[in-house]
């Protein structure tokens, strides 16, 4: 499939209302902030994944607590929770939202062997949080990395992804793909 650029010659239009019409993009193609204020406010959720990869002798440690930096889990916890509540400041055209409740859960696992990184975000609001739920796994496992990078710098993160999300005009959405299927 060939993508075409977006110039001011293009014949697209960028804002028609088409269910797949480019949001984000006013009549002459230029970036802007979707107006929500018209949509209803309404109970929205979503849930993100993702993977962070190391040497068994890694995990090991950071289960015990034998980490130079000390507390890997809950700070990544925490720091997942704090980057759920400053995904608009990091992506720039997401909007700010009165966040009701994070969740960030990590979750040891033999077979990576390495940790899975669940969060939970959830609002009543005009606009989806999947931004807000991608993000709190994403800083999760940067500081996750952060935090045991002196005791295995061979550290991969992996497969961030969304698994589901409720709410909204475009109605719910689980993930089909497993994480296997990768």
């Amino acid at each position: 499939m060939r993508m075409q650029s977006i110039s001011e010659n293009s014949p697209i239009n960028l804002t028609d209302s088409a269910p797949n019409a480019l949001t984000h993009l006013d009549s002459d193609g230029q970036a802007q902030m979707v107006d929500v204020s018209a949509k209803p406010i309404t109970a929205r959720e979503a849930v993100a994944q993702g993977e962070v990869w190391m040497a068994l002798e890694t995990l090991e440690a950071i289960l015990a607590g034998n980490s130079p930096k000390g507390d890997v889990l809950g700070t990544a916890r925490l720091a997942g929770i704090m980057g759920a509540k400053q995904t608009s400041a990091l992506i720039p055209l997401c909007h700010p939202l009165p966040i009701h409740k994070v969740e960030v859960q990590i979750v040891p696992d033999t077979e990576l062997p390495g940790f899975r990184i669940t969060a939970t975000v959830r609002i009543k609001g005009e606009t989806g949080v999947e931004m807000e739920a991608l993000t709190a796994v994403s800083v999760a496992a940067l500081t996750l990395y952060d935090m045991a990078k002196a005791l295995d710098k061979n550290m991969e993160i992996r497969q961030i992804l969304l698994l589901k999300k409720t709410g909204g005009k475009s109605g719910d959405y689980v993930r089909s793909v497993s994480n296997s299927e990768f």
